[in-house]
C-alpha cells in the first residue's frame, strides 16, 4: 500500500522504529506506555516495533516501572549497553584520537597521541590513526560492541558527501581523500559489514556535540540558532539554524578564520591577508605573548599549549594577557558580521577558546557590543549572548563519535543487517 509521498508501509516502520529507538536513547529508562505517549502511537502500535528492537538486540527491558495508576506495573525500557558503537577520530595539527560512544551515549574506549602531522602527507597520518583505530575497536569488541560507523574530524574544508579534504591550510593538504588511506580500518577482519565513513569539518562536529550534549550538569540546552567558535591551530565556525547545521552549497560554509578582520594585515596560508586565524589563532597569540617556537614546542600534544597559555595569563604574564584581549578584539570584529548577517540567538565558544574565554570575552563582547546592528528585542547593540561550551576541546571528538551512531538512530534494523559495500 502506497501512502501520499511516495511512502510505504516498508519506510513507514522505519521510521517509527526511529522514533522509538531515539525516544529510549534520549529519555529512557522508559515503560511501553510512556513510549507510545511520547512518539504518538498507541500502546499496540509500539508493541511490535519494541518486540522487534528487542530482538536486535537494540533495546533491553528489565525492572519495573510504576504505572501511576490501576493494573500492573511495566517493564522498563532502555538501550543497550552493546551493540553498535560510534567511532569518532580526530586528525589535529598536532594530535590524533579516537573514541566510541555506546547508544546510550557514554564513552566507552578513548586514545590519543601526538602527531606531528603539519606539513606531512596524508598516509603516513592515516597509517598511524588506522592503528589508534584497531586499538579502539579491539577494546570495545571484548566489551560486546561493533562499529557501526567511523566519522572523521578534520580542520579544513570537506568535498559534501563526499571523504575528499579539499584544503587544510593547517595540515597542508589539498585534494586529499581519506577513504583509501582508511580501508583496512573500515574493513573489519570477519568481513560481516563494512563500516561507513564519514569526513567531516570538525567546527561542524564541535556545533553537533554542542546540540546533543551542551545542555545537562546545569547548564539549559543550546538555542536552535547559534554560531559555533572553536580554535586550535586555525579558527573554525559552524552555524546552526533551527537545529541544522547550514553548510552552503559546497559544504564549506564557516570558514570564519579565514574572514578578514584587517585586510591590510599579513598574508595567511590560505592566500589572503589579514584573516583571522593572523590575529586570533595559536601560533599568532603564541608569538605576540611572546613565547618562542621553542618554547611551544615543548608542550606537544592536544590542548597542551592552550594549557600553557591559561597558566601564564592566570599569572599575570602582562604580554599574554594583551595577546589574548587584542585576539578577542579581531574575533568580535569578525563574528560581528556573521551576527549582524545571520542573528543568532547566541555565539558559542568551544574548543580551546573555552580555556582561554576569561581573557578573550571582555573584549570580543565589546565589539560585538558596538557593531552588532539594531534589534528589536534590544535596541542598538543587543546582540545574541555569548557563551563557553562546557565540552571544550573534547567537542569535535565527541561529535564525530555521536555523529557516526547517526545512521542507527535513523534506521535501526539496517545496522543489523550485514552489508557488503561502503555507505558514504
Amino acid at each position: 500500500m502506497t501512502v501520499p509521498g511516495g511512502d510505504n508501509q516498508r519506510g513507514i516502520r522505519r521510521r517509527n522504529l526511529a522514533r522509538v529507538l531515539r525516544t529510549v536513547a534520549a529519555q529512557g529508562p522508559l515503560s511501553r506506555p510512556e513510549v507510545a505517549a511520547r512518539i504518538g502511537l498507541t500502546r499496540a502500535g509500539v508493541a511490535p516495533l519494541v518486540d522487534e528492537l528487542l530482538r536486535a538486540g537494540l533495546l533491553v527491558e528489565s525492572g519495573r516501572a510504576a504505572t501511576g495508576g490501576r493494573g500492573r506495573p511495566g517493564s522498563e525500557l532502555a538501550v543497550s549497553d552493546r551493540g553498535p558503537a560510534g567511532i569518532g577520530a580526530e586528525i589535529g595539527v598536532d594530535h590524533l584520537a579516537v573514541c566510541a560512544v555506546d547508544l546510550r551515549g557514554r564513552v566507552r574506549a578513548r586514545v590519543a597521541a601526538d602527531a606531528a602531522n603539519r606539513h606531512s602527507a596524508p598516509g603516513p597520518v592515516l597509517r598511524q590513526l588506522s592503528g589508534l583505530l584497531a586499538e579502539v575497536t579491539d577494546r570495545i569488541a571484548a566489551e560486546g560492541l561493533r562499529p557501526a560507523g567511523l566519522t572523521v574530524a578534520v580542520p579544513g574544508l570537506v568535498a559534501r558527501d563526499a571523504t575528499t579534504v579539499v584544503h587544510a591550510p593547517n595540515l597542508g593538504w589539498r585534494a586529499a581523500d581519506l577513504a583509501p588511506g582508511l580501508a583496512t580500518a573500515t574493513a573489519p577482519a570477519d568481513g560481516s559489514r563494512t563500516i561507513p565513513l564519514t569526513v567531516e569539518n570538525e567546527a561542524n562536529l564541535g556545533a553537533l556535540a554542542e546540540l546533543r550534549l551542551g545542555g545537562g550538569a546545569g547548564r539549559p540546552a543550546p538555542p536552535p540558532d547559534f554560531v559555533h567558535v572553536s580554535a586550535e591551530a586555525g579558527i573554525g565556525a559552524a552555524v546552526v539554524v533551527d537545529g541544522q547545521l547550514l553548510r552552503g552549497a559546497r559544504g564549506f560554509a564557516g570558514e570564519l578564520g579565514h574572514v578578514p578582520v584587517y585586510p591590510d594585515g599579513p598574508p595567511c596560508d590560505c592566500g589572503g591577508r589579514g584573516c583571522l586565524e593572523q590575529y586570533a589563532g595559536e601560533p599568532a597569540v603564541l608569538r605576540a605573548g611572546g613565547l618562542t617556537a621553542e618554547q611551544a614546542a615543548t608542550h606537544p600534544g592536544p590542548g597542551a599549549r592552550i594549557a600553557l597559555l591559561a597558566r601564564r595569563a592566570a599569572d599575570g604574564d602582562a604580554a599574554l594577557v594583551r595577546a589574548l584581549h587584542d585576539a578577542g578584539t579581531a574575533l568580535g570584529i569578525a563574528l560581528a558580521g556573521a551576527v549582524n548577517l545571520l542573528d543568532p540567538q547566541a555565539v558559542v565558544l568551544g574548543g580551546a577558546l573555552a580555556a582561554l574565554a576569561p581573557w578573550v570575552l571582555p573584549s570580543l563582547e565589546r565589539e560585538l557590543t558596538l557593531r552588532t546592528a539594531v534589534t528589536a528585542e534590544h535596541g542598538r547593540g543587543g546582540g545574541p549572548v555569548v557563551t563557553v561550551s562546557r565540552l571544550g576541546a573534547d567537542g569535535p571528538l565527541l561529535g564525530a563519535a555521536h555523529a557516526a551512531l547517526q545512521g542507527v538512530l535513523e534506521d535501526p534494523l539496517h545496522s543489523c543487517t550485514p552489508a557488503h559495500s561502503p555507505r558514504n
